[in-house]
């Protein structure tokens, strides 16, 4: 005979799946003075780069380290960049363990998504006042648009978007964006796209005159003449893989009324 229970729901709450997006840091190193002076390096001028993003820990590539981490370290260290650490993953068991141990929790299937290749740290930048966005939950679609000069010093920072600037760049200046780069100017100061990550990233300027360009952190300054031909002209600039990793391409753009 089958019974039919009658179905009941809780008054006080109900349970639903959820997606939450993460942040990954993949250590390279227990070394976390090192990883403390990489860090300032490359986020220390760009203090709302991240926004409380959770952030998972990638330890795959240390699982075969014996050396110890000091998690509650590492926590305290990102945290103060705005990241909030809440998940491991990768590590070998004594790492797993004492990470546990610390707080964090085991998520083996969290899935990060493979850069290909490492950031390496970029020249750190002369603290300037930022030229910002509006502060918002979630970024607006479309592209942030800057529609005046970037004077020495000033810094921009689309977050999630792509960044349109229609007036100069100037020299000390520093545009940034987790996606494409458009500059429809001369470009002289730095501009760094795919923020993030994304080395699908491109930087586009009606001048290329750059101090800094860089791509998902692949980057390359002023002190390497530019290829023979992009110097002060219509420049696409992208990420290329070749078998010695990834490298910044730079080709011209023909405008109309131009060679």
């Amino acid at each position: 005979m089958t019974v039919a229970l009658p179905a009941s729901s809780p008054a006080t709450f109900e349970i639903k799946s959820a997606n939450l997006p993460l942040v990954a840091l993949l250590l390279k190193s227990p070394d976390l003075d090192a990883l403390a002076r990489d860090l300032a390096l490359r986020f220390g001028d760009i203090p709302d780069f991240f926004d409380n993003d959770p952030l998972v820990v990638e330890l795959s590539a240390l699982a075969a380290d014996e050396r110890a981490i000091d998690f509650a370290t590492l926590m305290t260290l990102l945290r103060s960049y705005r990241v909030a650490p809440v998940a491991v993953r990768g590590g070998n068991p004594a790492q797993m363990d004492a990470a546990q141990a610390a707080g964090l929790l085991a998520a083996p299937d969290a899935r990060i998504t493979a850069a290909r290749t490492q950031e390496p740290p970029i020249t750190r930048l002369q603290a300037a006042p930022p030229v910002e966005a509006p502060a918002m939950a979630a970024p607006p679609p479309g592209a942030l648009v800057i529609d005046k000069p970037l004077r020495s010093g000033q810094q921009v920072y689309a977050r999630g978007r792509d960044l349109v600037v229609l007036a100069m760049v100037n020299a000390g200046a520093e545009v940034i964006a987790d996606g494409h780069i458009h500059v429809y100017a001369p470009l002289r100061g730095k501009a760094m796209a795919g923020a993030r990550g994304n080395a699908d990233a491109r930087i586009f300027a009606l001048s290329l005159e750059p101090e800094l360009l860089s791509i998902a952190g692949i980057y390359r300054t002023s002190e390497n003449p530019l290829p023979e031909g992009v110097w002060g002209q219509p420049t696409q600039v992208r990420l290329v893989p070749g078998p010695d990793g990834d490298k910044l391409v730079m080709e011209p753009i023909k405008v109309s009324g131009k060679a």
